[in-house]
Formats: structure tokens, sequence, C-alpha cells
């Protein structure tokens, strides 16, 4: 008997669980730092000359003398709102910590963990290899309610090995919509081809942010995950102040996406966002913030950064916001413990009535802070 016929059987008869919300919007964004979210502009970088050859614009619109003031300039929605209305994790100066669990602090193995529930060792690169793991989407696409209502919308090209889509199936938008499902992506296909890419593995967000929007207009998917890249690549590239200004961007497109599903009858009041990051960053010394990389990432697959021979100490902190049924209106919280960013994939399935130990006993638990 198949995996996927013993999963459907358990799931007919296994006891229902409570549902809190009818679809989930998982937002990722490439290496936006929790410095930046709680703290505001870092004037070293903004006013560093190798860093912000806009720095006046950048200083006129970020800065504030006090903390306070600038905290929440940058993403004022995801500060803001989002905490508002819901949960945040992550300040780290007020005690509240959020991490990546696995040992490398790079990409593929943090959104590996994000959207499997689980740490696998043997995801050690970024490189185009298809991931052994199964993420909480194609979990849940063996679940007839799920089936054909999941997609997944990225600037990075590394998703389709994610999300294996040769095995899962699942939809991966990180190029042209093949299929395009109106006008709208039609005219996205011909101005993506038009416009010269910045990075060679990298989509500008803004073509992702949109495709994201008519995916959701048009096949309405009941779990959704939407990949902003940008913030990321700028900071490899030593450039802060693109860095913020992406940041700055990215934050308004999640509030769009947020009047987008208000604003449909299939999302509207119905529908949970959860919004987090797939690695932190360096602060000090100051260079290390254009980096992330563990010890033994330095070791083995980073080694241009083997000066630094602790690896690029806080790009495990990471942050967690989230708002929605079935999310309390906590604020920003200090958990006991340290979040682990393998618990989100299991808090998704519960918000969404599924229990996680049906699918995959060895994913974490769900986050009792974002849960009723």
């Amino acid at each position: 008997m198949t995996s996927r016929i013993c999963i459907i059987l358990m799931l007919l008869v296994a006891p229902v669980q409570a549902r809190a919300a009818e679809n989930v919007v998982l937002i990722t964004i490439d290496g936006i730092r929790w410095q930046e979210l709680f703290r505001g502009l870092d004037a070293r970088l903004a006013e560093h000359p190798d860093y912000s050859a806009r720095s006046e614009e950048l200083m006129s619109a970020f800065w504030r003398e006090s903390a306070t003031a600038r905290r929440g300039l940058i993403m004022p929605f995801v500060y803001g709102v989002m905490t508002a209305q819901g949960v945040m994790v992550g300040d780290r100066d007020q005690g509240s910590c959020a991490r990546m669990s696995n040992d490398w602090n790079f990409s593929y193995p943090g959104y590996n963990e994000i959207l499997s529930g689980v740490t696998n060792d043997s995801i050690d690169s970024n490189a185009k290899v298809p991931n052994p793991e199964k993420t909480v989407l194609e979990l849940l696409q063996q679940n007839p309610a799920f089936a054909g209502r999941a997609a997944a919308i990225g600037s990075w090209d590394v998703f389709p090995y994610i999300y294996h889509v040769e095995r899962s199936g699942i939809p991966v938008n990180i190029g042209l919509t093949l299929d395009p499902d109106s006008d709208f992506e039609r005219f996205l296909n011909t101005l993506q081809q038009d416009i010269s890419p910045h990075w060679p593995t990298v989509r500008h967000d803004a073509f992702t942010h949109h495709y994201a929007l008519s995916t959701l207009r048009e096949q309405q998917p009941r779990l959704v995950h939407i990949a902003y890249g940008e913030p990321d690549d700028f900071a490899h590239d030593g450039k802060y102040d693109e860095y913020v200004f992406a940041s700055r961007r990215v934050d308004g497109f999640i509030e769009e996406v947020w009047q987008t599903l208000q604003s449909l009858e299939q999302y509207r009041d119905n529908t949970a966002l959860f919004v987090t990051v797939d690695h932190g960053r360096g602060e000090m010394p100051l260079e290390t913030w254009q980096h992330h990389a563990s010890k033994r990432a330095v070791e083995q697959y980073m080694t241009s950064l083997a000066t630094y021979e602790n690896g690029i100490e806080g790009s495990d902190a990471i942050w967690m916001a989230a708002m929605g049924p079935g999310v309390p209106a906590h604020g920003a919280i200090a958990p006991d413990e340290c979040l682990s960013a393998t618990g989100i994939a299991a808090t998704l399935m519960h918000w969404l009535g599924e229990d996680y130990q049906r699918y995959n006993a060895q994913m974490a638990p769900p986050m009792k802070e974002f849960l009723p």
C-alpha cells in the first residue's frame, strides 16, 4: 500500500481537529536581520561610504535619533500592524529569541527547515539538488481537502528543488507563468523577458509579488508560500542602502497581500498569515552584516568566509510574525524558550485543523505562542 493511500485512510478515520483558518499564507523574506526590524536603521552602515551610495536619502527616510522612533520605519506593516493584531517574536534586545536549528545558517537548509519542520544534515549547500524531505505543501497535497490547492511563488531559482517538484507536483513559479490564467499574467511574462535581471539566480521581487497576487485572485489556493529574495542579494553585494530600500518595498508587498486577501471572499477573515526569514546576518565585526554562515559552514561549504573561525555570529537569529484567525493578539512577546523555525510547518498545519503527526511524526510540534 502506497504512503499516499495510507495517509488518506488515516485522515478518514482520525478524529477531526478544530480548524482556526480555512487558508494560510506563508511569506518568507531572504535574510532581513532582526536588527533592522526592531532597531531600525543602522547609522554606521547607512553613513558608511562603502555600503551606502544613497546615504542622504536613506538617513532622511529612516533615521531618527530615538530608537523608539526608528523602530518600524523600515517595515511599518510587519512591525506595526502585525504586532498590534497578532504575535511577534525575535527582538533579542528584549530577550525574545527565535532561531534556525540547522547546522549551516544559509538558505537551502533554512527553507527546508521552515517548510518541512525538520532539519536534515545532508542538506549542506545551496546546490540545485532535489529535497529528500517533504514540505508542508507536499504533505497536505496528499489530503483530498488540499489536493491541487497549494502553490509557491518565489524569487530564487532553487525553490523547484526545495519543493522537489518532480515528486511533489507543487506548482512553483520562479520564472515565467507557462500557462497564464489572465491577460495580466501574459503581460508579466512579457515584461519580465524585457527587463534585465539584476542577478542570474534571483528575479526581481516585484515580479514575484505580482505573480503571487495573480495566483491569489485567479487560482485561490488554500496554502500559499510567497518567497521574496532581493534584500539578501543586496546585502551580499555590500549595498546597505539598497538592502534597506528592498526591505521597505517587501513590507509594502506584504501589506498589499493582506489587503488582497481581505478583498476576496475566499480569504476574507479566514486566512492566517505567517512571515519569517531563512537566516540572520552578522553584526560585529561591522562587515559581517553582509554574510551568514555557521562555524561548520565556513569550514566546509563557505570557505570564502574561513577567516571568521567561529562562523558569522548571529546568523542563526531570525524573527517571526503572524496574524489572522487562530493567532492570539499578544503582540511582541518573549517566549520562555528560544523558538525554532522547525515549529513553523506544524503551526501552519494546526491552524488548518491538521495534526502534523498524521503526516510526519518527525516534525517539530506547533509553537504554542502562535496558537489560541
